[in-house]
């Protein structure tokens, strides 16, 4: 259908396997799930529900008659009771106990948090394959000297390895929240209709103990660890929003990483991949615009606003709970993950064919490595019995004018030349060996390259292979 608004995060950016999680299959396949989970632990505590029911549910567990539902919603304005009266269609002697005792949200909310449980556990296992990929390129580059830049001006030098392992370090710390969300991120369980479990006071005759067994095998059987003690009609939001709040932490992460990248590719040092046949222009043909970073940052800018949708959310129920949040749910935490998974694999794509260009790199480090170097000079000629406040004021004057010539005439740097030709410094021994021996890169990275192997293979490599099968998925299709 070409005549109405098609999503892009399906049809241009996510995988398949996170859209699969949001898809009505998988929604209303995990509702009848959790319908078999409560009638199959109902019966185990005694109610009157036979094996038989049981299995007629599991029959028809996904194989969903989605029409008569929809017409049934038509007609009730409710999805819950809907989809209730479309199972009972198909198991006609399970109908009677579909539902037993539940309310709406028994479904509802059990399933976003399965979805978020689930979603979150693909989202990991994307990141840990980001990682896998920057900390090789990191361990690859660990000793190629190249600019640094504070304020977006030169500054003392790193490595390429080195500032890979910035945008790393940043990672780390949301492959740790992450880790710790998916442990603890609780599920709603059996509450009724505005948590106090009333329903099941009377199904079970007052026995709280089967209540709260109830309660702890139906999370058993969803594959939870923990289930909340307190609800009202829903679970708290906040849990919403402390998942859209680490998916906004790896939107920030990965926005620094590409934008980082686009200034890079700006001065020709380092760029994304770029295909054959790819156009970066349509007027200049010459170009090679760094479409996928800039492409991640825009999907991180749209995944960090959903933060302040899931926080209203939660400020603003009422009680036990209010319908505000519907709506809304339905698009927040599902368009966060969606767009979170094409991030990571846009990012994965960049990290997996990064170009680098080492005589760039060398070329910029030149343009500025001369004022870097000139306390190192100093310091030589002191040494050698020279006056350093003498020689301090003497490069100072040096400086100043090749800084005029870089910057009023756009010629090379060309202090080096003016100290070699100064008596003063060539009295002191300061000859062009001598100044190519003090200029050896390597005495400008400082630990840089250490720094690189220790974090990579103490910290990086240990948090990825500590994540089970984190590389069980491929790569994903970047689509355009």
């Amino acid at each position: 259908m070409r005549d109405q608004f098609e999503s892009p995060l399906i049809k241009r950016y996510a995988s398949k396997e996170m859209s699969f999680i949001f898809s009505p299959q998988y929604k209303f396949q995990t509702w009848r799930k959790l319908w078999i989970y409560l009638a199959e632990s109902e019966m185990e505590l005694g109610l009157p529900i036979t094996q038989e029911q049981v299995d007629e549910l599991k029959s028809h567990e996904k194989d969903i008659n989605f029409e008569v539902a929809e017409e049934e919603e038509k007609r009730r304005r409710h999805d819950v009771m809907s989809h209730v009266y479309a199972y009972g269609v198909q198991c006609p002697k399970a109908k009677g106990i579909i539902h037993l005792g539940a309310t709406s949200a028994f479904v509802g909310d059990n399933t976003d948090l399965i979805q978020m449980q689930q979603a979150m556990i693909l989202v990991r296992k994307r990141l840990c394959r980001v990682m896998d990929k920057l900390s090789k390129f990191a361990m690859e580059y660990k000793d190629m000297a190249q600019l640094g830049a504070t304020h977006f001006q030169a500054a003392q030098l790193t490595t390429v390895g080195k500032r890979a392992c910035l945008w790393l370090q940043d990672m780390l710390i949301d492959l740790e929240e992450l880790n710790f969300l998916i442990e603890v991120l609780p599920f709603r369980g059996v509450k009724g209709t505005t948590g106090t479990q009333a329903s099941f006071m009377d199904l079970f005759n007052g026995d709280e103990e089967k209540i709260m067994e109830l309660d702890r095998r139906v999370t058993a059987k969803a594959g939870f660890k923990r289930v909340l003690t307190i609800t009202g009609q829903t679970y708290t939001r906040k849990w919403d929003n402390r998942v859209n709040q680490v998916l906004s932490s790896i939107a920030q992460s990965l926005h620094k990483f590409a934008t980082d990248m686009r200034l890079m590719q700006g001065v020709k040092e380092v760029e994304e991949p770029f295909e054959k046949t790819q156009i970066g222009s349509s007027a200049m043909a010459y170009k090679r615009n760094p479409m996928r970073s800039e492409r991640i940052c825009s999907l991180a800018r749209f995944v960090m606003a959903q933060v302040n949708s899931t926080a209203f959310t939660q400020a603003t129920q009422w009680f036990e709970r209010t319908l505000d949040d519907s709506a809304n749910k339905r698009l927040a935490i599902p368009e966060a993950f969606l767009a979170m998974d094409a991030m990571l694999i846009i990012a994965e794509n960049v990290t997996n064919g990064l170009v680098v260009y080492p005589k760039v790199i060398e070329k910029r480090i030149m343009a500025e490595l001369p004022f870097m170097a000139t306390e190192n000079i100093i310091m030589e000629g002191v040494k050698n019995g020279g006056d350093r406040q003498e020689l301090h004021e003497e490069i100072r004057v040096m400086s100043m004018e090749a800084g005029k010539v870089v910057k009023e005439q756009g010629k090379d740097n060309d202090l080096l030349e003016r100290v070699l030709k100064n008596e003063k410094f060539q009295k002191l021994g300061i000859t062009e060996a001598k100044l190519k021996e003090i200029l050896d890169l390597r005495k400008f990275v400082g630990r840089a390259p250490g720094q690189v192997v220790k974090f990579v293979t103490e910290e990086v490599r240990p948090a990825i292979e500590a994540i089970p099968a984190w590389d069980s998925i491929d790569a994903g299709e970047l689509k355009v």
